[in-house]
């Protein structure tokens, strides 16, 4: 039979464990919900991912489409501009890439790329300027027909968002 001090050091024990759980478990209540408040809300994560038929665009056609609150350009790209952009040497490019790691292998005729000048921000304009790509009229970037910059302030090529194809006529961005 245990002697009565050894019986409230038993029960003090108990006590302090059950204190610490009871405590631990309302921390950890009270802490929740200011970490929760952090994820993103159901109407971000609802256009994290949008799919876009590419049924209806013609050869040499361009779209533009809404992804995250950015503007995307779809372009199904002519043979002749899939030639122009894999004839352009690397050396001279400002910032380095080829056609084919701007577009999917097998779907190389389309060409998806966010709709920033990556200078300012600014949207440019389709078919244009010298390299019959995109013309920046704010400040004069020229992108070619894969979106490289070639000449102009434009530190680097229109951003490639990542994208995949979901069948030969849909894609999935995001």
């Amino acid at each position: 039979m245990a002697t009565e001090a050894q019986q409230s050091t038993t029960r003090r024990d108990f006590l302090f464990v059950a204190t610490g759980a009871v405590a631990g478990v309302g921390a950890a209540a009270t802490v929740w919900p200011l970490i929760n408040q952090m994820n993103p809300d159901a109407s971000t994560l609802a256009v994290a991912s949008i799919e876009f038929s590419l049924n209806g665009i013609e050869e040499g056609q361009s779209v533009t489409i809404l992804w995250r609150g950015l503007p995307v350009f779809v372009r199904n790209r002519t043979a002749k501009e899939i030639e122009e952009a894999k004839a352009v040497a690397l050396a001279d490019l400002k910032d380095p890439e080829t056609d084919e790691q701007r577009t999917k292998e097998g779907h190389e005729q389309w060409l998806v790329m966010i709709a920033n000048c990556t200078h300012l921000g600014c949207i440019p304009t389709g078919e244009s300027g010298e390299f019959d790509g995109w013309f920046c009229p704010c400040h004069g970037s020229q992108f070619d027909t894969a979106g490289r910059i070639r000449k102009g302030p434009a530190p680097t090529n229109l951003v490639v968002p990542p994208y995949e194809f979901i069948s030969d006529s849909l894609i999935q961005i995001g």
